[in-house]
């Protein structure tokens, strides 16, 4: 069993930056993949990023690339999403997601949701 705590949202400037945090508990995060999706109002929610158990391999959604960067701590159990260069079209709903072996853009294989953070990107 997997816990998910999401922090870090807030409302931001068109071209500032947050740092989102996943903190994790269990002993078996380890083996997890980890993900972030986003629901912006009246949207489905949708792939942002995702990184493997190991750190080794990251998946990005194109409207993202080159801006935002996810990464995990174990020591910690903790995976970030690192967002720069945020855009209106930024603003939504961040959700964190476990997945055991699978770091793609599919939500329905991911097993465990976090309760969702707020960024808000103001123009």
């Amino acid at each position: 069993q997997v816990q998910l705590v999401e922090s870090g949202g807030g409302l931001v400037q068109a071209g500032g930056s947050l740092r989102l945090s996943c903190a994790a508990s269990g002993r078996t995060f380890i083996r997890y993949a980890m993900g972030w999706f986003r629901q912006a109002a009246g949207k489905e929610r949708e792939f942002v990023s995702a990184i493997n158990w190991s750190g080794g391999s990251t998946n990005y959604a194109e409207s993202v690339k080159g801006r935002f960067t996810i990464s995990r701590d174990g020591a910690k159990n903790t995976v970030y999403l690192q967002m720069n260069s945020l855009k209106p079209e930024d603003t939504a709903v961040y959700y964190c997601a476990g997945a055991l072996n699978y770091y793609g853009s599919n939500k329905e294989t991911y097993n465990y949701w976090g309760q969702g953070t707020q960024v808000t990107v103001s123009s």
